[in-house]
């Protein structure tokens, strides 16, 4: 599956849309019934060797299509939350993101309009490592920050956190939570 790679208010709900189709070509109740047949150990192997082979990660382990689905999910709903308008800070027509594994771009995310520059980072994490995924892309997205007309917003999925936290922030650093609640 090829999505498009440059979102705007435009596409962003169509490419959404055929993320979420491409994932219901998964057969879960296949990949359930084979799991439920599992001792721990040929379960966890199965986990991280064995594939979908449908869905936007064919060619990988479940366990890492799944690290990857996740991560898109938050690229995706950012986005939109942005195109939406609800950080009016942060105001771009156009988002140039990076799915997956990609490594074309230094950033998730990317964005430049009218002298301004936003670099981005995404994960989506276990509470449990929260802290050290957002020190590393912190730390990536600081040694690009240039002036004060740069950007720099860091996409995680909303519940690795908990609903009081207040990071401390720099200039032009916005910590942005997405909630991933899409029935499909």
């Amino acid at each position: 599956m090829k999505l498009e790679n440059k979102l705007t208010k435009n596409n962003i709900n169509e490419v959404i849309d055929k993320y979420l189709e491409c994932l219901k070509e998964i057969n879960m109740n296949e990949f359930m019934e084979k799991m439920s047949k599992l001792n721990i150990l040929d379960y966890l192997t199965y986990l991280k060797r064995d594939s979908f082979n449908k869905g936007p990660y064919p060619d990988v382990s479940i366990f890492e299509a799944s690290n990857r689905i996740m991560t898109d999910m938050v690229i995706l709903n950012g986005i939109s939350i942005l195109l939406e308008g609800r950080y009016p800070n942060i105001n771009f027509s156009e988002y140039i993101v990076e799915y997956g594994n990609d490594r074309n771009l230094e950033h998730d995310i990317n964005a430049k309009e009218n002298g301004y520059i936003l670099h981005g980072e995404a994960f989506n994490v276990a509470p449990s490592f929260f802290q050290s995924k957002k020190t590393k892309a912190l730390a990536k997205l600081r040694k690009n920050m240039i002036d004060n007309k740069t950007i720099s917003i860091l996409l995680f999925n909303k519940d690795s956190v908990n609903i009081k936290y207040k990071p401390k922030l720099k200039n032009s650093e916005y910590f942005i939570p997405v909630e991933i609640n899409v029935k499909i």
